[in-house]
């Protein structure tokens, strides 16, 4: 099986090539905008024809698309998540090759659900922010497409390669300074939203299995259980040995200020942060029933692992 992978070198792209390159039945391309990537294109500034020439050229008989953007302005998310798309089912259409598209959603296409719920895929979107907003049109654009195409609405990755950036990366860097410094009390804001974390390796596995199938339309991929990030961190010190306080800046009832970790003494940043960047409210839980059903897939990797890999990487820094 030809697969043309597209954004393999990104978080969750990587994870999808060794799961594919350990697969003896596919052949794999990767296309980017990075030189490591077998062929260089930009799908925001690529055109669909040249794309589609492409696809003649190598005639995969799988595209799956982890490429996109999660932080940036309205412009540079619509761009990176919406243009390109539009420009890769573009150019499948124009292409006589005939492939199947994977594409890689996020839960962040819903936005906020009501606390306890389980957010199945017949739920009306409602992203709370400008990154799912861009995602949720790039989704609307491959179902609208006419392709062989399935949409993976991957909830809240974490494991290894855990960017900084996000709330368990950020907390990871945080207890890291806290251990090097021999501080015994470890300041955390924003630990109040519960979130439904899966790890990397399980989303590659569900994308290789909905590479393999014929599934269309949605699917959601989590865990089917949300985690409350009070609970991820306590569990996160326990793996990285941390004997020190966890001492919580921000109550339900109180704003958010600054970002997750602050060192005693540490000046806080002053105004209110949004509690919940992601646009996706306090709570989220994915309902998991339709990739069972119709990938054969379910989580193997428990938080708890995921969390000793992220913390594996950050105590390589101290």
């Amino acid at each position: 099986m030809r697969v043309l992978l597209i954004g393999a070198t990104g978080y969750l792209g990587r994870f999808v090539a060794e799961r594919l390159l350990a697969d003896p039945a596919v052949q794999l391309t990767a296309l980017g905008r990075r030189d490591d990537a077998d062929v260089r294109f930009d799908l925001a500034g690529g055109s669909p024809g040249a794309l589609s020439r492409f696809l003649d050229a190598v005639h995969p008989g799988v595209v799956i698309n982890c490429a996109g953007a999660t932080r940036g302005g309205a412009r540079d998310l619509t761009r990176h998540n919406t243009v390109a798309v539009a420009t890769v089912c573009e150019a499948l259409r124009r292409s006589g090759c005939g492939a199947r598209l994977v594409q890689l959603g996020c839960g962040a296409e819903y936005g906020p659900s009501q606390p306890g719920s389980s957010t199945a895929e017949d739920a009306v979107p409602r992203p709370g922010g400008p990154y799912g907003v861009s995602k949720l049109a790039a989704t609307e654009l491959v179902l609208g497409s006419g392709l062989d195409a399935v949409v993976l609405r991957v909830f809240s990755p974490a494991g290894p390669g855990t960017p900084a950036g996000s709330p368990l990366g950020r907390l990871a860097e945080a207890m890291r300074r806290a251990m090097q410094s021999g501080d015994g009390e470890l300041k955390l804001g924003g630990l109040g939203a519960q979130r439904d974390f899966v790890d990397v390796r399980d989303v590659a596995r569900a994308v290789h299995a909905a590479s393999l199938s014929a599934a269309q339309g949605v699917v959601n991929i989590g865990s089917g259980r949300a985690v409350r990030l009070r609970d991820a961190a306590a569990t996160l010190a326990r793996v990285a040995g941390y004997g020190g306080t966890l001492h919580e800046l921000d109550g339900p009832a109180h704003p958010v200020r600054g970002p997750i970790g602050h060192p005693r003494g540490e000046q806080e940043q002053p105004g209110p942060v949004h509690p919940y960047p992601d646009g996706c409210g306090s709570w989220q839980q994915a309902d998991v029933r339709t990739a069972r059903d119709r990938l054969g897939w379910r989580p193997r990797i428990l938080l708890e692992e995921s969390l000793a890999d992220i913390w594996m990487e950050a105590a390589c820094r101290i």
